[in-house]
């Protein structure tokens, strides 16, 4: 939407409604395959969706949070990449445990930041979830997946308190982003090995920090 040059104000309620449904897509899936259990995800909820509603609300000045946000994620991709050449296993699906006080304070950070850009959230909580260790690719998948259905859909709501209605391009869009969600959830859940979806995160963040610096 960016590249193509779609105003703040038609970007950010329509990418809001399509991660809501993508998103509940992909968390259903994840749930299923046993790879999400909500007992661990709470923590992050819990102050990630109230903030994501007040960071709906808010107007920023675009030259001061995209580029801030676009090097965040291009630092993220950068060390996720690293990371993966020199420690091939450092990202494998092990047991872990989320600390619940550090993912309070991640959730509800990543939920404000989510809420005031319309992106969702996952593609910055995924490389924290992963930096710390304190998840496999596919439990960051999965965790980052209900992340996005939660804050998405509180930031959304608070969009809609000052937009007061969604464009009229939502159900066009929202059919491909389903049919899109459909194919990345089955690969994401039993079909793409790790390593491949590591260096598929990589160039998803690449690619969306540099529009945020670029646009």
């Amino acid at each position: 939407m960016a590249l193509f040059g779609l105003p703040p104000e038609v970007m950010r309620p329509v990418a809001l409604t399509l991660n809501v449904l993508v998103a509940g897509l992909t968390t259903y899936r994840f749930y299923k395959a046993g790879h999400l259990k909500l007992s661990e995800a709470w923590p992050l909820l819990l102050l990630s969706a109230p903030l994501a509603f007040v960071g709906g609300t808010m107007v920023l000045p675009q030259e001061i949070y995209r580029p801030l946000l676009g090097g965040l994620l291009i630092l993220s991709a950068g060390y996720l990449i690293w990371r993966s050449l020199a420690e091939p296993n450092r990202f494998s699906e092990t047991e872990t445990i989320l600390p619940k006080s550090p993912a309070l304070a991640t959730g509800g950070i990543v939920g404000f930041l989510s809420g005031l850009t319309g992106i969702g959230g996952g593609v910055l909580l995924s490389p924290v979830l992963l930096q710390f260790g304190w998840a496999g690719i596919r439990k960051a998948s999965a965790l980052s997946a209900v992340f996005i259905l939660f804050n998405s859909a509180a930031g959304l709501a608070g969009n809609l308190v000052s937009l007061n209605s969604l464009p009229n391009v939502v159900p066009i869009w929202a059919v491909a982003a389903v049919l899109g969600g459909l194919i990345g959830s089955k690969g994401g859940v039993d079909k793409i090995p790790s390593e491949h979806l590591i260096k598929i995160l990589s160039v998803v963040l690449l690619a969306a920090g540099f529009k945020f610096i670029v646009y």
